[in-house]
């Protein structure tokens, strides 16, 4: 699941527009899990639906199965994007902080592995809150300039709150 290469990059140092080309791709793939979080805090359908390719995939069956929920995969960007923002628009605050990314590109795919710490409060009673920690493993493909999330699934290492409250 984790990406555990010893180096952050593959391309040799003497060679500047390799390692240019690298970094950049770099960013594009660590930008597309930024636009996965920020989507989902601003409740940006436009933004969120940037993330992934049309046929993505979401698991959040391993997190969820934690605190005995069962939820479906999710396939295909819209069913995504409308599941996620419809179960949270106008009823869930949260906030997205991503680290510990760790990143292989292998031509016009790549690896990305994470930490993410996600903070949901119900907005009638932020009382009621989940606070996860969850480490993230995605696969994504190159679609032009940028990178988008092709998979990506979701585990929980630890939590606080009442995610029922959140997820059901």
């Amino acid at each position: 699941m984790y990406v555990t290469s010893g180096s952050a990059l593959t391309a040799p140092s003497t060679d500047a527009a390799a390692v240019v080309a690298e970094l950049r791709d770099r960013a594009e793939i660590a930008d597309a899990l930024y636009r996965f979080g920020l989507g989902q805090d601003l409740k940006d359908k436009e933004l969120f639906a940037s993330a992934f390719a049309a046929d993505a995939e979401l698991d959040f069956r391993p997190a969820a199965a934690k605190w005995g929920a069962r939820p479906p995969l999710m396939s295909g960007r819209d069913t995504i994007v409308t599941t996620i923002l419809g179960m949270f628009t106008g009823r869930v605050d949260t906030t997205h902080q991503v680290t510990n990314a760790r990143i292989a590109v292998d031509g016009d795919t790549a690896r990305l592995t994470a930490l993410v710490e996600a903070q949901h409060l119900l907005t009638a009673d932020p009382t009621r809150h989940a606070l996860l920690k969850n480490p993230y493993d995605v696969e994504l493909v190159r679609d032009g300039d940028r990178w988008v999330i092709r998979r990506l699934v979701i585990d929980n290492t630890w939590f606080v709150g009442e995610p029922t409250a959140i997820f059901g």
